[in-house]
């Protein structure tokens, strides 16, 4: 419980230091809501001014982030001036969708690349393997978004996946949800996976050469169980460690790749309030971004105090 209360504490310092941070940057950037009518000339000077004191945009940032620290208490997490609302509920519906994404995609990627990782580990020097190592570094020298243009021009010419959303029109079947989340997802998970293949395959073949494993070699006993039983268990920590940084990465792709399909989750929300300079938008995303970064490296440190009696001692 100690360990647990340590890693909480840990991770409510950083939330509060990546607030602040965002807070200052937000200070920094140039202009605010109202610039644009500034520059445009349509309203005056008295009446901006009048509204960035009504919004309470000229106060001091230490009361500003204070009055947003208590919003965030309520639930509201500041105040949107472009949809004239509190932030909270904008995030709620948006939340859903990129976690449906993100959770899917790492899922499988994560299904894909142990398998595929381990059988890679036990033929090391192979052909089919030396294959499987070029295939990986072309796939990872193709960027997500090039890979999305790629599927995207697919689905248009051929009309077999929809293009874009998360539903058809007068459609809200399981089917066409799956069919909906066959290009962001196929996107994502190609975009991790070969990162994950090879640290599997790094991981597996040191524990590979360990002596532990070479005695046990020695004994007879047989390959696959030597794999699955007791080279596969030691080789997990480094895997459970890079579980909750693939959730991080992935998260930030995931926002892009959901702009570019037209997913209705905080891609296009984050994309739209830095165009409208709504700060208050933008600091919510960044800080639900950051909490799920947090959860991932949370769970993952979590099971490896569970997996390894080491830490626990």
């Amino acid at each position: 419980m100690r360990y647990v209360a340590r890693r909480l504490m840990h991770s409510l310092l950083l939330l509060a230091g990546v607030s602040v941070l965002s807070f200052v940057f937000s200070e920094l950037a140039p202009g605010d809501y109202y610039s644009e009518l500034q520059a445009e000339g349509r309203v005056s000077a008295a009446t901006l001014s009048a509204l960035r004191s009504q919004n309470g945009l000229d106060r001091p940032l230490p009361l500003r982030y204070a009055i947003w620290l208590r919003s965030v208490a309520h639930g509201e997490f500041g105040y949107s001036l472009a949809y004239q609302g509190p932030v909270g509920p904008l995030l709620a519906q948006r939340i859903p969708g990129t976690l449906l994404l993100t959770c899917l995609s790492t899922g499988l990627a994560w299904l894909l690349a142990l398998p595929i990782g381990v059988w890679s580990a036990a033929n090391r020097g192979y052909q089919y393997d030396t294959i499987l190592k070029v295939s990986l570094s072309i796939l990872l020298s193709i960027p997500e978004l090039l890979l999305a243009i790629i599927l995207l021009a697919i689905a248009v010419q051929t009309g077999w996946l929809p293009a874009g959303g998360m539903h058809s029109p007068g459609g809200g079947s399981l089917i066409d949800l799956l069919r909906h989340l066959a290009i962001p997802v196929t996107v994502l998970t190609l975009g991790l996976l070969p990162v994950l293949i090879r640290h599997v395959r790094s991981a597996v073949s040191e524990a590979m050469g360990s002596a532990f494993a070479l005695a046990a070699a020695a004994h007879g006993i047989p390959r696959r169980r030597l794999l699955l039983r007791h080279v596969l268990p030691v080789a997990l920590n480094p895997l459970i460690s890079l579980l909750g940084l693939s959730l991080g990465s992935l998260l930030s792709a995931s926002l892009l790749v959901e702009v570019l399909v037209g997913w209705p989750g905080l891609g296009p929300l984050f994309l739209e309030a830095i165009f409208a300079r709504d700060f208050a938008v933008v600091l919510g995303v960044v800080m639900v971004s950051t909490s799920f970064l947090i959860a991932g490296n949370l769970v993952a440190d979590l099971l490896l105090y569970r997996a390894d009696p080491r830490i626990r001692v």
